[in-house]
């Protein structure tokens, strides 16, 4: 690498007053507004969740929705692009989740202001802009940075930036430094494109670090701007050739060029984070400034807030998978940092309404949905409060045996993980607090066996084998032609056979195999609808069609069992679908768009499918949400279908471009990989969207509609199924004979059976409560009263006895000794089953100041093999081992001597 200049020392110039300085929706937008001038087209920020790009699993940077332009699958009618995107980043060099909040420029959400040029301008104009827009006048559209204060790094080789570098007025030559491929040298992937970049930085001062440059890695000369010059190709032996038509991506991140206009060092110090700071600093009642650890925990629940509202605004809901695992690590991270600063109660959805305040202007998304953000981060923070204690007693009893500087077992995180919910950074960070250690390894090792016990169905399926069979006959036959959006029988010529895994050249009667046609009118299962049934026939042989399925992409396979005859490769054959099974299919695919645009119309555009199943007996609709449907939603949903499924609506088809049909406003499946050519489903006014599966052609053939189960499958995810048709039909008469069989049996009409129902599960309830106390009396009867075995310790009546009633009684026994006592500390245990249950009771003036119920019943549990905890006024406790019940019982007496002094 060559030297780098060294300059000479000098007194950076002020950076004036903040007062007057722009807020960070001003920068936002100058950026925008300097980019249009230049005839870039303002593109709006996509989705934190990428768009057909499986590989990622956030959005990351700027040229992310640009990623297919750059390289050449897709087109767009511009050539040169200017954004603001939400980005997302949780792991890598400058993204450690553990620094968030204790650094000035770790962040997990981040805004990216960018540039791009797809083959127009390159290197000397993107230079131009970058240095124009940063260093020009506010009153001329800049930001008005001090050119004495940018220093500018390029890749060592890039002789062509090195020398326009050179050119730009104002700045010093010995402000330019040379750096290797580590730092100035971008590439998407191991193969594809990549190129040099130029990186501008922000000299902070000599407050903050030594002379020298960037090239010192000093914490002073902090990155703005990276201009990525994308001109070279590369290969898989790793050599380079020059793309012909060189681009440029560029990438500034908002919170540090607004640290850097504003005036501060910190991008905690901006209007990014300021007023959302100052939300959660009011709920704990804190001045900022005045205790370090106190504001670590503001900035990290204002970072994290900022993500959560966006995330969940985007549609990913806290889960213990995936994406949802990440946004559950970050809002739990984000409570447990609220807890340190003494926030007990819910108070992140607090915070996440003060983001979407500040940033709704900018990110529309975020107002629109704020009721939806809402509901998800309450839910989240309640759903954790209620784990969380349990979790907590579980970790103390796993911690309670270590030496300080001792390592939890990995198998106890990862039960912390996998039943309490807690993130592993989250277990470590409790740990750490405490002065222990968390085995990684082992955590792993637990993660890994989990995994391996779902793969294990799979193992041996030859799978892989199978595969490479298909791939074989698609390379030789190409594509099968789909005949089945026009007819439901056509002929066809048989290129191929496969029996149990082998091609074959023909089938006898009884034989069963997969057959390969130049093509066919039988849909190929895909998309979550069922493949087609029916027939096939020669001059000599008959055969049924089970199923027909696409083994790979674009190859149909026909199952057959042949009943009479043989067939074999080369005989041109009659296929016959079962009519009406499709159109019973028809029905249910047609009615899942209904489906979903109700629930979208109900429930809010949150809502997207994340998985399907159609077939001719009923739908299956998996969908995000957060919460269960109430009823009154289930029968909206259901009135508006019904409303389409009378206005008897045509149901339109088209193959289109691509960008023709997300400007339709098509949806589209997350995950799914589409061509330049779509086919787009369409009910005029009410549904559009992209599907390759058969449908009615009207919405009145739907027919009957009825939603039958609305349930959870996963983690915001819910999944209803409904009928159509003759199948709905079926389904109501078959509920319509049940209530007519209830109603005969309990002697009334059916309109009356939800009273009788009533009044007889009224009539039960009253015998349980009377067989409750009559077993409570019994055992009293039997205990005695343990109020007579009270010792007077230090003023104190204390009560440790085992009660030999019923266990189920032991809570209620206690706290009616308590009350019978006055200042008290009563412990009661029970041994049933080889099981032991312990309560304490302490009583309201001494809980939490001479006693504390909660440690005690954890000493205590720990005797009998179990665990627990609790409130200071009364606790639980469950062991295994009986037989120390009465050491244990007999230790309250020594706690409460210890107390007594």
């Amino acid at each position: 690498m060559p030297a780098c200049s060294r300059p000479r020392p000098h007194v950076l110039p002020s950076r004036g007053d903040p007062v007057t300085k722009p807020n960070s929706a001003e920068i936002r937008q100058r950026f925008l507004d300097y980019f249009a001038r230049h005839d870039h087209r303002v593109v709006g920020s996509s989705s934190l969740v990428p768009a057909n790009d499986p590989t990622l699993f956030f959005t990351n940077a700027g040229m992310v929705q640009f990623k297919d332009v750059f390289t050449g699958q897709q087109t767009r009618d511009y050539q040169r692009a200017t954004s603001v995107q939400k980005c997302l980043r949780v792991s890598g060099k400058h993204n450690d989740l553990d620094n968030v909040g204790r650094t000035p420029r770790h962040h997990t959400f981040f805004e990216m202001l960018g540039n791009f040029s797809f083959g127009d301008y390159f290197k000397q104009d993107a230079i131009a802009y970058a240095w124009d827009l940063l260093t020009s006048a506010p009153e001329q559209g800049g930001y008005g940075l001090d050119p004495r204060r940018l220093w500018v790094t390029i890749f060592e080789d890039d002789d062509q930036a090195g020398q326009i570098w050179a050119t730009v007025p104002g700045l010093a030559p010995t402000h330019i430094q040379r750096l290797g491929a580590d730092e100035n040298f971008w590439s998407m992937g191991d193969t594809g494109p990549c190129g040099p970049c130029s990186e501008i930085h922000y000299d902070h001062g000599p407050e903050f670090g030594d002379d020298g440059g960037p090239a010192t890695g000093s914490d002073r000369y902090v990155e703005i701007w990276n201009l990525v010059f994308m001109q070279h190709q590369r290969f898989a032996d790793g050599s380079l050739t020059d793309l012909p038509r060189p681009s440029v991506d560029t990438g500034m991140g908002l919170e540090r060029i607004a640290a850097a206009v504003q005036g501060v060092t910190s991008n905690y110090d901006t209007d990014c984070f300021g007023p959302i700071m100052a939300a959660a600093a009011h709920q704990a009642g804190l001045r900022p400034g005045q205790d370090p650890d106190a504001d670590t925990a503001l900035r990290v629940i204002a970072d994290h807030a900022r993500a959560t509202a966006h995330l969940v605004a985007d549609g990913v809901m806290p889960s213990n998978e995936e994406r949802g695992y990440v946004l559950r690590r970050i809002m739990r991270r984000a409570i447990r940092f609220g807890v340190k600063i003494g926030l007990d109660g819910p108070f992140l959805w607090n915070v996440v309404d003060a983001v979407i305040d500040h940033m709704g202007t900018a990110y529309p998304d975020l107002k629109r949905r704020r009721d939806f953000i809402m509901d998800v981060v309450k839910a989240e923070e309640s759903r954790f409060s209620e784990t969380l204690s349990h979790g907590l007693t579980l970790l103390d009893g796993a911690l309670a045996p270590l030496s300080t500087g001792g390592s939890l077992a990995g198998d106890v995180a990862f039960k912390l993980y996998d039943t309490f919910g807690f993130p592993l950074d989250l277990t470590e960070i409790i740990c750490a607090e405490r002065g222990y250690g968390v085995d990684q390894a082992g955590f792993a090792a637990a993660m890994d066996r989990q995994r391996a016990l779902g793969r294990a169905a799979w193992k041996g399926s030859g799978e892989q084998r199978i595969s490479n069979v298909w791939r074989d006959l698609l390379a030789k036959h190409g594509a099968t032609r789909f005949l089945g959006y026009e007819q439901d029988a056509a002929s066809g010529t048989i290129l191929a056979m496969v029996a149990e895994g082998q091609p074959v050249r023909s089938l006898e009667t009884g034989g069963q195999g997969a057959l390969i046609l130049d093509q066919s009118p039988f849909y190929a299962e895909s998309g979550g609808q069922v493949g087609d049934r029916g027939t096939l026939d020669s001059d000599t042989a008959h055969a049924l069609v089970s199923d027909t399925t696409k083994p790979v992409a674009g190859l149909w396979a026909h199952h057959v069992q042949v009943k009479t005859g043989t067939i074999s490769v080369g005989d041109t054959v009659r296929l016959q679908v079962d009519a009406n099974r499709r159109d019973a299919v028809r029905r249910n695919h047609t009615a899942t768009h209904l489906l979903h645009a109700a629930l979208r119309q109900v429930l809010g555009d949150h809502v997207s499918q994340k998985g399907s199943l159609v077939d001719d007996q009923h739908l299956r609709f998996d969908f995000a949400h957060h919460k269960a449907m109430d009823p009154a939603e289930l029968v909206q949903v259901e009135d508006i279908v019904y409303s389409r499924v009378l206005a008897n609506s045509d149901v339109n088809t088209q193959v289109m471009d691509i960008d023709q049909a997300r400007a339709k406003g098509a949806m589209a499946l997350f995950g799914e990989k589409y061509g330049d050519r779509v086919r787009v489903v369409d009910v005029p006014g009410f549904s559009t969207e992209l599907c390759g599966g058969s449908h009615a052609r009207k919405t009145g053939d739907i027919g009957l509609f009825r939603i039958t189960s609305e349930a959870g499958v996963a983690a915001g995810v819910r999944r209803i199924e409904a009928r159509t048709g003759t199948g709905a039909l079926h389904y109501v008469r078959v509920r319509d004979d049940a209530v007519q069989a209830a109603a005969a049996v309990l002697r009334t009409q059916p309109e009356a059976l939800a009273d009788s129902i009533r009044r007889i599960v009224e009539d039960r309830k009253t015998l349980e409560r009377q067989l409750e106390q009559a077993r409570l009396d019994l055992a009293r009867a039997q205990a005695g009263d343990l109020s007579e075995q009270a010792r007077d310790i230090g003023g104190v009546q204390v009560v440790a006895a085992e009660f030999s009633g019923d266990p189920g009684a032991l809570r209620e026994e206690a706290d009616r000794v308590c009350s019978k006592l006055g200042t008290c500390l009563v412990v009661l245990g029970s041994r049933a089953g080889g099981k032991v249950k312990l309560v304490t009771v302490v009583s309201k003036d001494l809980a939490g100041k001479r006693f504390h119920a909660g440690h005690i019943i954890r000493e205590l549990a720990g005797m009998v093999g179990g665990g627990g905890g609790g409130r200071p006024d009364m606790a639980q406790a469950g062991g295994k081992n009986g037989d120390a019940l009465p050491k244990a019982l007999n230790r309250v007496f020594e706690i409460a001597q210890a107390a007594a002094g």
